[in-house]
């Protein structure tokens, strides 16, 4: 039974708790970061993974439980054909990008102007990739999660930027930590997120000018 909300909506500790609901939903986070890192481990179900993640966690701002049991009944219902192709899709990008970048390390004419424009090509595709994973469709359509995610990266280059420093921060907290890879899942999961609930508001906003603008004679 929950507590009595407090003035910003969030439940407040009640008698005798411990911790208090934001530290549970850390430690929801940091579990469900966890078994998005171990339905990973084939690679070809990582963004079905995350994408599942992104789905719990924002379940969490309608009540509902962001555990990894959820997590896992989740990701058992939903992997089919298009999300393992997804996955293979996604790997073969990472394996190419690697190869243009071994290529270029290997001092061929040009090199530095082609690692850079890779570079940057890759760091779009993670951009829309991860915001992709976000969205709702990519647990039903990941055509519509991708072409939306496209969209919003373009429309929405804070969220873009607030994106690739999340990877930046969960790169940096496992090359520093190993263990810690096993748990950046899932403060990256809730970081994309929480991205795109905020270009959900936006969106609504707009649509609603945009009928209020139709209907202005």
């Amino acid at each position: 039974m929950s507590g009595p909300s407090g003035p910003s909506g969030t439940r407040s500790r009640e008698a005798g708790e411990v911790f208090g609901p934001r530290m549970t939903l850390f430690a929801d986070v940091l579990s469900i970061g966890l078994a998005t890192a171990v339905a990973s481990l084939p690679l070809v179900t990582a963004p079905a993974a995350l994408s599942t993640a992104c789905a719990v966690l924002r379940g969490a701002r309608e009540e509902r439980p962001a555990t990894a049991g959820r997590y896992f009944r989740l990701l058992r219902r939903r992997l089919r054909t298009g999300d393992l192709a997804a996955g293979a899709l996604a790997l073969a990008g990472v394996l190419l990008l690697a190869g243009d970048l071994a290529l270029a390390g290997a001092g061929l004419p040009g090199a530095p102007l082609f690692a850079v424009l890779a570079g940057a090509i890759g760091a779009c595709a993670v951009v829309v990739g991860l915001r992709a994973c976000a969205r709702r469709e990519s647990l039903t359509d990941w055509r519509a999660a991708v072409r939306g995610a496209a969209r919003d990266s373009v429309q929405d280059l804070g969220g873009s930027g607030l994106v690739l420093l999340a990877v930046a921060t969960a790169a940096l907290c496992a090359w520093m930590l190993v263990p810690l890879a096993f748990l950046a899942p899932g403060p990256l999961a809730l970081a994309v997120t929480a991205v795109d609930v905020r270009g959900e508001g936006r969106r609504r906003q707009a649509g609603t000018r945009r009928a209020e603008h139709e209907f202005i004679p």
